[in-house]
């Protein structure tokens, strides 16, 4: 939904605009030069970025729009009927770190049966052409578009001589001989690496969301927590971690955090419980946001809530200590 649109002019003065179909692009565009990248942008790491900083540039120097494409769902989320990869970044966080990067407008296409088939031809003349009146393109090294993935760089740039634009393409970007992309992201998500993880996102995995009201038992074992529904059908990391958090107010506080399905309590879903050191006070409806520094130890189901306090205290503990450890170094 566009109602989470920021209201104000950012650094590149733009007012950064979601358009979720061809109409509502053309009718913000209104006949100006458009500079595009299109791609899945799940979690907007150093590749990503690497093409977003290519559109601005270009746009910057050539007095054009710089405009990223997305779909929703995703192709794969489409293709794989649920059984698709978890999310680095929900659509809201998507959203944001675009603006965040500069781009006028964030075109987020629905991806269904239609969209699906449509041809190489099809997509460039109707959506990149007609629909976005692109002058530039930027894409990445793997880049692939059309019906069965079948159209590739040779037909981007033979349609950019016919229509008139320009098509560049950027290499992957690479950390320590690792390749940034969103699969290993998640990969090192999913085996507790989250400095590989913080290096090729170029900053801290983050999760956020709204505080709501859960079952109350932290308060009851001396761990007030603040529960955050991921509103996620899986997520790309659990268990317990040393976090700072965001959000409450114009302070940063250490926490420890729970990402899990609470098996001790026999939870249901995938929640974030995060206990915040050194506050108190009324989270409820805040947004907060939550950065995972450390990861302590996998999520484990405990015979007793005193097996379970016990290892709270020592989780605790352990979280202080990482957090003082990485503020040191830092």
């Amino acid at each position: 939904p566009a109602s989470f649109a920021p209201s104000v002019i950012d650094g590149f003065g733009w007012l950064m605009n979601l358009c979720r179909d061809i109409s509502s692009m053309r009718a913000f565009r209104i006949g100006r030069r458009v500079v595009l990248t299109i791609g899945a942008f799940d979690g907007v790491h150093l590749g990503h970025k690497a093409l977003l900083t290519r559109v601005v540039e270009l746009a910057t120097s050539e007095n054009m729009m710089p405009v990223a494409m997305s779909f929703e769902p995703t192709p794969k989320e489409f293709f794989s009927k649920g059984e698709a990869p978890a999310r680095l970044a929900r659509f809201r966080e998507r959203y944001e770190l675009m603006r965040q990067e500069g781009m006028a407008a964030f075109f987020c296409a629905r991806f269904n049966k239609r969209m699906a088939e449509i041809s190489v031809d099809g997509f460039v003349q109707s959506l990149l052409v007609e629909g976005l009146g692109i002058s530039r393109l930027v894409i990445g090294d793997d880049f692939r578009f059309g019906h069965r993935a079948a159209g590739s760089v040779a037909d981007l740039r033979a349609a950019g001589d016919r229509f008139g634009f320009s098509v560049e393409q950027i290499p992957s970007v690479e950390v320590l001989g690792v390749r940034a992309s969103s699969t290993r992201i998640r990969e090192a998500l999913a085996e507790g690496e989250l400095e590989l993880a913080t290096r090729l996102l170029g900053r801290s995995f983050r999760l956020s969301g709204k505080v709501i009201r859960g079952q109350q038992l932290g308060r009851t074992l001396g761990y007030p927590t603040a529960n955050i529904a991921l509103h996620r059908r899986t997520s790309p990391v659990q268990g317990i971690f040393a976090v700072r958090i965001d959000g409450i107010d114009e302070h940063t506080y250490d926490g420890v955090a729970s990402i899990g399905t609470r098996p001790t309590v026999a939870g249901v879903g995938v929640l974030l419980e995060v206990f915040v050191f050194d506050f108190s006070g009324d989270l409820y409806g805040k947004r907060l946001d939550v950065a995972l520094v450390k990861k302590l130890r996998d999520e484990l189901k405990f015979d007793s809530l005193d097996a379970l306090t016990v290892q709270m205290d020592k989780d605790a503990a352990d979280a202080r200590a990482a957090l003082a450890a990485v503020t040191l170094s830092g």
